[in-house]
């Protein structure tokens, strides 16, 4: 298998393939609008990263926020083409080789079987499951807010990192402040 090296940025002429990608993983209510999407590449602190095939093909990507205390991955794809094969998993694994700083992530209660996967897969790489309740703001007008919790990585947070991430994420991420 090829390494993943995370050195190529997503820019608007590179954004419909990512879009395209995230479009078919994530729910209408986990994403902002493909205008509002766009509109974060100018945003110094939003950074999409890409992982292509062989041939160059687009097939996942990792879409986070880098803060001067944290990292929040806000979203991570694959292409269904690609899913299965542990590409999602060595592109977290890349990503946090990148970082010196904690990093931070939504992931929905544990309440079904597909919640439980997908917490076991951030679990199993290093990250830890914070019970703090959280809310993540309404991702599109006329949404409601979703309960959700974070995880943690390396270690799980402090009540005080929790609530310091929080604020931050709801000012800088969602744009308004802590309910």
């Amino acid at each position: 298998m090829q390494e993943i090296i995370l050195d190529e940025r997503i820019v608007s002429a590179t954004f419909d393939e990512a879009f395209a990608i995230m479009d078919e993983a994530f729910p209408n209510s986990e994403m902002r609008t493909y205008e509002r999407q766009r509109a974060l590449l100018s945003d110094p602190t939003y950074r999409m990263y890409a992982c292509r095939d062989a041939s160059g093909r687009l097939v996942a990507f990792l879409a986070a926020w880098e803060f001067p205390f944290f990292r929040f991955v806000e979203h991570i794809a694959v292409s269904a083409t690609q899913r299965g094969a542990g590409l999602g998993g060595r592109l977290m694994e890349a990503y946090k080789k990148r970082s010196d700083l904690r990093i931070v992530l939504e992931v929905e209660p544990p309440e079904n079987e597909i919640a439980q996967r997908r917490i076991g897969f951030y679990q199993r790489h290093g990250f830890q499951f914070n019970h703090f309740p959280y809310e993540q703001p309404p991702m599109r007008e006329g949404q409601q807010a979703i309960a959700l919790y974070l995880m943690s990585w390396p270690e799980a947070l402090s009540e005080e990192a929790f609530h310091s991430d929080k604020a931050t994420l709801y000012r800088c991420v969602y744009g308004q402040e802590e309910a």
